[in-house]
């Protein structure tokens, strides 16, 4: 009976013993694992985008294709909108990547660039961005001629976000920087669109100031291709328009603005 007794305490201790080596080895796999998957360029990519965007589909991680051409959209939420027909319309023929966010004013540009490829771009991650730009369309426009007070759009008591002035001195410096950041890329600038009468932080007409500053500054780069989304909007605007004194677009709308830049893209030596 004692010798029954034994066998079984030993019996016991040692099942304890491997099941403890066998839950020890489980939780180092899985945690392993963990470390793997977070160390790979699409979880640097979805932590960079955050919860705010990382359920859109515009924001989608993107893996590359070697095979195809490198395409980066930078703009704010008119883009942003765009983003997944423009996608559809090149696929299979270009990676087309874009912003991790809204692009908002030509102030903030360069900062969110850097941002964005010192991430991506971090040898240590696997699957790391290591590919170059062949094509990058940008706008910036509709958040500079904005007016703020305490973090809303206000047109009466608001600050305007950048003086024209402003907006010229930024947007020769994001040109000088994408041509250094992308020697061989094709840079193309989309005009800024409309802005309707009633928005409640911009003024109808401010876009074409803008839009005419813009042309000014690139007038020195002529190697731009200019993408003139607001000439293709304003005799559409009242039935593309989401509502009544809103930039933002309704399907038709987006889908235009989609099928243009497309276009212009597809027109690239790069295509052809």
């Amino acid at each position: 009976m004692k010798n029954l007794l034994s066998s079984l305490f030993s019996f016991k201790k040692v099942t304890q013993k491997v099941i403890f080596v066998m839950s020890a080895s489980i939780l180092f796999t899985s945690f392993f694992t963990q470390a793997t998957e977070l160390n790979t360029a699409q979880a640097a990519w979805e932590n960079l985008v955050g919860e705010r965007f990382v359920s859109r589909p515009e924001f989608a991680y993107v893996k590359n294709n070697p095979s195809l051409p490198n395409v980066l959209l930078y703009g704010d939420s008119i883009s942003i909108h765009y983003t997944e027909q423009v996608r559809e319309n090149l696929d299979n023929k270009a990676n087309v990547y874009r912003l991790y966010r809204n692009g908002s004013d030509s102030g903030g540009v360069i900062t969110k660039m850097n941002k964005m490829l010192s991430v991506m771009q971090n040898p240590e991650l696997k699957d790391h961005w290591s590919f170059s730009w062949d094509v990058i369309h940008f706008n910036v426009g509709l958040h500079d001629l904005k007016y703020v007070a305490n973090g809303k759009l206000d047109k009466v008591n608001g600050k305007l976000v950048s003086t024209i002035t402003e907006y010229k001195n930024n947007l020769r410096n994001i040109v000088i920087y994408l041509k250094k950041l992308a020697p061989k890329a094709q840079l193309i600038f989309a005009t800024t669109t409309p802005v309707p009468e009633g928005e409640l932080g911009r003024f109808a007409g401010d876009e074409e100031k803008y839009n005419t500053a813009a042309l000014d500054v690139l007038k020195d780069f002529p190697e731009v291709e200019i993408n003139d989304l607001y000439q293709l909007t304003k005799p559409n605007h009242n039935k593309w328009w989401l509502k009544p004194g809103d930039v933002h677009y309704n399907p038709q709308g987006t889908k235009a603005h989609a099928n243009k830049v497309a276009k212009v893209i597809l027109s690239q030596n790069i295509f052809n």
